[in-house]
């Protein structure tokens, strides 16, 4: 099929080859997304007068008949179509004639991929806060398991007072917990639908755009058409910025991982089928995958802020820089989840030898439960603090158990209030399960095959 934007001349061979890139293969990941898309604004068009009963039918049938062949691997999209819009429009033209040449009517290419990317953002951000509260459940199951036992707590590195390996766990449940509800609040914003803004200022054609958001799902349409071309990039990097605190908090675990499993340590052993081998050194069982978890976080980080930096200084009105956020959003959003899921296998097959963190607890560590104990007395904290530091050599050795249950604020390694973890982690599961349910009863309304917008 010819481009979309056909000319009365040829394109030079290496703007073409510039201006493509990879893009024809990266959108093979989102020919469901605007399959969906493009019902929906078939649906429109029928409602608008443009298009007849039949004709709508015959589009239906042609999109279904695409999604059957993406699904089975089939449909193809090669480097001279550019992109999937431009095959799948080829594809009815060329099975359904002068009505495959109608379905882009009233829409650019640039609201027509929004959608589509919207759709995957929407369904991919669920995904990831789904597998994200399945890695916080797995840590609650450690806390609960390990509650009470004693763990050394560390300040730069080095020992600093008596803590538990409940309140460890624990406190990164806490920290993804609230990281899904930023991702949760972003997927609210994302959730309002940019069909029908055309190039940046709508059509000349009665389309309800309240029936094309609702087709899709959408709790609303993106009112102002302008700002809905202006969101493209911005809205991509709200959920990088979110995926990008998930995975700082899996890179911090990751290396608290790589630490306590030092020999030297051996709090913790890795699960051996989550360690990798050297070619040269025999006895190697490596935290590779803690080790990527720690690299790859960065590359997160560092997409969520080329987006940013693609987007921030362009002038209101679609620009081709556009095109150049989708591989950041693509390989952002995928490699959250697999870092999220390769945590969530770590702690689940984490080993703990308690004996060794014990041995961890030297009698520096009860220096400041010491100062405490006078406090207690009546000396004044800072006469206390004086007194012990000066004689450190004097400190002895505490039972570990007992320090840890001493401390009884809320939160406190003696009373973690685990039941209210496990009931946030438990609501915003119920929040984003109901919620993934809902698309996929709209995309059975869509599409007749059994589909999802992200196949991971």
């Amino acid at each position: 099929m010819a481009r979309l934007w056909q000319k009365n001349y040829d394109l030079d061979s290496l703007m073409q080859q510039f201006t493509v890139r990879n893009d024809y293969i990266l959108d093979r990941q989102l020919v469901i997304s605007d399959l969906m898309g493009s019902v929906a604004h078939a649906r429109t068009l029928n409602r608008a007068g443009v298009l007849s009963d039949k004709e709508l039918e015959d589009l239906e049938k042609g999109l279904n008949e695409i999604a059957s062949l993406q699904i089975a691997g089939r449909f193809e999209i090669k480097a001279e179509d550019e992109d999937c819009h431009t095959a799948i429009e080829g594809y009815l033209t060329k099975n359904y004639g002068q009505t495959g040449k109608k379905i882009h009517t009233g829409r650019s290419r640039n609201d027509q991929i929004q959608t589509a990317l919207r759709v995957y953002m929407r369904e991919a951000g669920l995904k990831i806060a789904l597998e994200a509260l399945d890695f916080a459940s797995a840590l609650l199951d450690s806390a609960r398991k390990y509650e009470y036992v004693p763990m050394p707590g560390r300040t730069h590195t080095q020992l600093a007072m008596p803590s538990s390996l409940g309140l460890w766990f624990d406190s990164f449940a806490c920290e993804i917990a609230d990281e899904v509800r930023l991702l949760t609040d972003v997927l609210k914003v994302l959730d309002q639908c940019p069909l029908g803004s055309a190039a940046s200022y709508g059509v000349p054609l009665p389309l309800e755009r309240e029936f094309s958001a609702s087709q899709l799902g959408f709790s609303r349409v993106q009112r102002n058409v302008l700002y809905a071309n202006n969101s493209r990039g911005k809205f991509e990097s709200m959920i990088l910025d979110s995926c990008d605190y998930l995975c700082s908090t899996c890179a911090k675990m990751a290396q608290d991982l790589i630490l306590f499993t030092l020999p030297e340590l051996g709090y913790f052993s890795l699960p051996v089928q989550l360690t990798t081998g050297s070619s040269i050194m025999p006895q190697k069982k490596n935290p590779d995958g803690l080790e990527l978890v720690r690299s790859r976080s960065s590359v997160v980080s560092s997409m969520a802020g080329e987006v940013k930096n693609i987007t921030r200084t362009l002038v209101s009105g679609y620009n081709r820089d556009f095109q150049d956020t989708k591989e950041p959003l693509l390989t952002g959003l995928r490699l959250t989840f697999d870092i999220l899921a390769i945590m969530s296998r770590m702690v689940s097959g984490l080993i703990v030898h308690e004996d060794r963190l014990l041995a961890g607890f030297r009698n520096e560590i009860f220096a400041t439960d010491k100062v405490f104990e006078a406090v207690k007395e009546g000396r004044a904290f800072r006469d206390s603090y004086r007194e012990v530091g000066l004689n450190l050599d004097s400190v002895s050795a505490e039972d570990a158990s007992q320090a840890i249950m001493a401390r009884t604020s809320t939160g406190t390694s003696g009373n973690l209030k685990l039941e209210e973890s496990r009931e946030a982690v438990s609501a915003l599961e119920k929040e984003c399960s109901g919620w993934m349910e809902r698309l996929m009863a709209v995309y059975r309304g869509l599409i007749k095959e059994s589909v999802t917008a992200v196949s991971w």
